[in-house]
């Protein structure tokens, strides 16, 4: 199966360089712009419940439908959310946040661990709904998710082939991976392995980065 892990379209404050996370900002005039219809048209996809991922979604799929998954939502960076670096840079809670390597919990809001196993967790739940959608077409399709960069990272720093780290697998806005979802030889050839290594038995293997993007 071929899975497409595609970030949403540039908002105003994304222009602006503030952390979005949960704010619910819609794309900006210059993000609708710039993205263009996809080549294929999938009858559905999964999509974070933001609404700049909806409407990103919306512009590169209209005749999808989109099944929401709230856990594939952005990192929730609390009370960082709205504000650049630059406002920031004397404030002590943000400059704790920096030197800890930005891993450590955002007041009010999420540690990276958190948010990856949020968002981790909510990916393990999509072929459960496939399964369901498979019921009403014969059809086999790509699995395709519309959300975001921080979601995209949390999912291939866990599953990504050839490994990377965490920030190695970030992409512009429009842009994403597409992907072969396959199973691991090595978990799959110990049959002894707790329930909870089937987690690890999921490997993504990058085939092309792909942009939906004006060029």
């Amino acid at each position: 199966m071929n899975i497409w892990l595609i970030r949403h379209g540039m908002t105003v404050p994304g222009e602006e360089g503030r952390y979005q996370g949960f704010l619910d900002e819609s794309l900006s005039e210059k993000g609708r712009a710039a993205l263009v219809r996809a080549s294929f048209s999938p009858s559905h996809v999964y999509v974070s419940p933001a609404k700049r991922a909806r409407e990103t979604a919306s512009i590169l799929f209209p005749d999808a439908e989109q099944i929401s998954v709230p856990g594939l939502r952005e990192m929730n960076f609390g009370v960082f959310e709205g504000r650049t670096w630059k406002e920031m840079e004397n404030d002590p809670q943000y400059r704790e946040w920096v030197d800890g390597m930005c891993l450590g919990p955002c007041p009010g809001g999420e540690s990276r661990a958190e948010f990856s196993e949020r968002v981790c967790n909510a990916f393990l739940s999509i072929p459960e709904m496939e399964d369901l959608e498979k019921e009403k077409s014969s059809k086999s399709e790509d699995l395709i998710i519309v959300s975001h960069g921080g979601t995209q990272m949390a999912i291939l720093e866990r599953w990504g082939r050839p490994a990377r780290d965490y920030y190695d697998w970030q992409r512009p806005c429009g842009c994403g991976w597409k992907l072969s979802l396959k199973e691991s030889e090595n978990t799959a050839s110990m049959p002894d392995q707790p329930a909870a290594a089937e987690h690890d038995a999921i490997e993504l293997f990058v085939q092309e980065g792909v942009c939906f993007i004006h060029q």
